[in-house]
């Protein structure tokens, strides 16, 4: 480890962080990660006033420290945009002019979106829903989740800079987004027809699951690439689990899972289908 850095970072300091965000939260992290770990956990030891990482990582000795969370939420990559991926909401607006052209409000279809970020990711699913029934209200159930607490903070308020949405069209801008006026001049809010489609929830995806239910599609993209091939066959079981048959799960763009063809059968490009 380089010597010229702010803070006392050595090799077993690493290793001792990849094994605590192992278990905790499934995510494999390479060797390649160590500078990307040293700058984002510096900000906690700069807050703590603390000097050195092992003094650091002795806190998280007790698992129920509050600083868990901020550890968790440090190490957490969350890139995303609105219609990231777009290929996949035009599969979304497919399938559910296909299937659910008669949902109602007394029996919605219901959705996950197992990695929600800064909430561009379910905002988009819930603007392709309303896009494809035609109105504001649509017959639709929406729940977000993550494992970052901060992110989903942010992904509640739905409040976004303006140039977040320079992608989308005019009528999108129009239909979905409110202008914000004096201290919120420059960003946009996500209209509240649209967010009342969304329940925000933290989960970790390695540890319980308190969900009620099952789901028609799931959208879980370019979180399996962070854990090992044990770990995703695991997911992609439970993920069966509470998928109904013939339901989608929608995944990232490099990710495949041929060891689990059994469970899922491959549709389109990174879409699968519960068998």
């Amino acid at each position: 480890m380089s010597s010229d850095r702010e803070f006392v970072f050595t090799a077993n300091d690493f290793s001792h962080v990849q094994q605590l965000i192992y278990d905790h939260a499934g995510i494999s992290l390479s060797a390649q990660k160590t500078d990307l770990v040293y700058s984002r956990l510096a900000k906690r030891l700069r807050k703590l006033k603390i000097h050195r990482f092992d003094t650091y990582l002795k806190i998280l000795d007790d698992v129920h420290h509050p600083e868990w969370e901020e550890f968790i939420n440090a190490l957490t990559t969350n890139l995303t945009s609105f219609f990231r991926e777009a290929h996949h909401f035009k599969r979304l607006s497919q399938h559910l002019k296909a299937h659910f052209s008669r949902a109602t409000t007394k029996d919605p279809v219901k959705i996950w979106c197992a990695a929600s970020s800064t909430g561009e990711e379910p905002y988009s699913i819930a603007m392709t829903v309303a896009t494809t029934y035609g109105k504001l209200t649509p017959p639709v159930k929406i729940l977000a989740t993550d494992l970052d607490t901060n992110v989903l903070e942010k992904a509640r308020c739905g409040v976004y800079h303006i140039d977040n949405i320079d992608k989308l069209s005019a009528l999108q801008k129009e239909r979905f987004f409110l202008k914000g006026t004096g201290g919120q001049s420059g960003h946009v809010m996500v209209r509240p027809e649209i967010k009342s489609l969304i329940t925000f929830n933290q989960l970790n995806l390695l540890a319980d699951w308190p969900i009620k239910g099952t789901f028609d599609i799931i959208f879980c993209r370019n979180v399996m690439i962070y854990f090992d091939k044990p770990t995703q066959y695991q997911l992609l079981e439970k993920f069966s689990k509470y998928l109904n048959k013939g339901g989608l799960l929608i995944v990232g763009h490099s990710e495949s899972f041929p060891e689990a063809s059994h469970i899922f059968k491959i549709d389109k490009q990174t879409v699968y289908i519960r068998c």
